[in-house]
């Protein structure tokens, strides 16, 4: 690149580009064509969002345990985007509602606190998702 303009790259602001400050700690998901989730075990702090991107059609976001006292997330609809921003310590259990009972579900810890982990371990799905369950916590530990 020549230099006069990278010297002119450099002086754009990052909203120009596409870019902002709050997106460089967020992070993405995505829901893949392999019904699973690209990343099984997130790990994040408080009041940073994670977006969950369907790269294959029928998948959706739906939260089905968290912290106690927490207002979950609403399911979110087939084959969109959704964005959750996560405001409270704990332990999150999400899942694809078309594909839970195969396996394709995941968990958010937010701020460090397994605190809620022996919850999260009660939820029973069906054999083979409570395998991968068991799994994702002992990743954990």
């Amino acid at each position: 690149m020549r230099p006069i303009l990278l010297a002119l790259l450099t002086l754009l602001p990052l909203s120009f580009l596409g870019a902002s400050k709050s997106l460089a700690n967020d992070l993405v998901i995505d829901m893949t064509v392999n019904d699973t989730f690209s990343m099984k075990v997130a790990q994040v702090d408080i009041g940073q969002t994670i977006t969950w991107l369907p790269k294959a059609k029928g998948h959706n976001i739906e939260f089905a345990k968290g912290p106690a006292g927490v207002t979950l997330p609403s399911k979110s609809k087939l084959s969109k985007q959704v964005s959750v921003k996560f405001t409270e310590t704990g332990v999150y259990l999400y899942w694809c509602r078309p594909h839970k009972d195969t396996g394709m579900l995941g968990l958010v810890v937010v701020g460090n606190d397994v605190s809620n982990l022996s919850e999260i371990a009660k939820v029973k799905i069906s054999r083979q998702s409570d395998s991968v369950l068991e799994a994702l916590i002992a990743s954990l530990n």
